[in-house]
């Protein structure tokens, strides 16, 4: 049963597929984009309470930065209501999955398929092998939590040391009740199994209290939870993320292995003045997504493409005529930027996944779609 739904080592090719843009998303440096869709940033755009921060701490750019971030850990928190000690900030969330990966040095690891690839990226980096937990298109890539755990079990007594986990998941928008996660690190705690939770879409949910982990970290010291500000805040320019962890051996190693101004000064007073911004402002973001989430989806399924199930701020779909002109080419030289998701592993040609802005941006984006369907441009 489990090797149908394990692989027994990850296909590195498999990974090193070319896709636009590098294989990430906001690469509006080579093209010419009015309207960008590849990256899941918060739609209300930056909190004006932000850039008023930023405009006033310019006097003291010329400064070092404090390399402990002391009142950004402080504000945090304070925000959460969990320990200072068990806090690490970085530059954005990649930049800590690294930390956490070099810091460990795992010899072998599971990740789901698809997801964030980045984890994989990091692992490989350290020669780890990479065990692989396929997330299917029938089920709408909804992961079966058991049959996870039972995948976990099976696989540590070969020795996986890490357990990555995107909650909710990115590409699928997939997110899964916090009780469910809490047996898979009590399970992962019991085998001393490292779970690397990345919950940086989390604030986009109607109900993130409902699925974070952020008041158990002290239950399960395997546990490290990422965050960042790069999506929820829209400040993917300066990129700010911090790790929660109450193993302070692990946060005293990962920050003994970088350099020590890993987050800049901008970053860190765009980071207190973020915590800062009336709860107001992430209900609205959540508002919009309510109202815009079916619009977007009901228009891309009245265009033929296939759309899975989502609860964060974007949307997987499927192109079933995709061909050599991809949809992503197509909608390039109309000035949108979609993300292509054939560098995911598990996924390949057709699979795309867009933010869900405005209303506006979102109707023009089916508009476009709407007429390279009217005039034959896709096939």
């Amino acid at each position: 049963m489990l090797e149908e739904i394990m692989t027994s080592e990850y296909n590195i090719k498999s990974a090193l597929r070319e896709s636009p843009a590098g294989g990430h998303g906001g690469d509006i440096y080579r093209n010419s984009v009015d309207c960008d869709f590849s990256i899941n940033l918060n739609p209300l755009g930056m909190p004006d309470a932000v850039r008023e921060a930023l405009k006033k701490s310019m006097e003291r750019w010329e400064r070092y930065p404090d390399p402990l971030c002391q009142q950004l850990t402080e504000a945090i928190a304070q925000k959460y209501q969990i320990r200072a000690e068990t806090i690490l900030c970085g530059n954005g969330a990649a930049d800590l999955i690294f930390q956490a990966v070099l810091a460990e040095r795992p010899r072998r690891a599971l990740v789901l398929s698809p997801s964030f690839s980045e984890y994989e990226q990091a692992l490989r980096a350290f020669d780890c092998q990479i065990c692989v937990f396929p997330l299917k298109p029938e089920d709408g890539f909804v992961p079966d939590m058991d049959r996870l755990t039972e995948a976990v079990a099976d696989v540590s007594g070969k020795k996986v040391d890490m357990v990555f986990f995107c909650n909710p998941n990115n590409p699928s928008g997939i997110a899964v009740k916090r009780e469910q996660v809490e047996k898979l690190a009590a399970f992962c705690l019991r085998h001393q199994v490292r779970l690397i939770l990345d919950e940086c879409f989390c604030e986009f949910l109607e109900s993130p209290w409902q699925i974070t982990m952020m008041g158990l970290t002290e239950d399960y010291p395997n546990l490290v939870i990422l965050r960042a500000f790069t999506k929820t805040y829209s400040m993917a320019g300066l990129r700010l993320g911090f790790a929660v962890c109450s193993d302070e051996r692990l946060l005293k190693t990962m920050a003994a292995l970088r350099q020590p101004w890993s987050v800049s000064l901008p970053a860190q007073e765009a980071g207190v003045a973020a915590l800062s911004v009336p709860e107001t402002y992430l209900e609205k973001t959540r508002r919009l997504l309510r109202e815009e989430r079916p619009f977007l989806k009901k228009g891309l399924e009245e265009l033929g493409y296939r759309v899975f199930d989502s609860m964060a701020n974007f949307l997987l779909f499927y192109d079933p005529q995709e061909d050599a002109h991809s949809l992503w080419e197509l909608c390039r030289h109309q000035k949108i930027l979609i993300r292509d998701c054939r560098n995911f592993s598990g996924l390949g040609p057709g699979y795309y996944r867009i933010c869900i802005r405005s209303r506006e941006e979102n109707s023009r984006l089916l508009r476009v779609l709407g007429e390279l369907e009217k005039y034959g441009n896709r096939g």
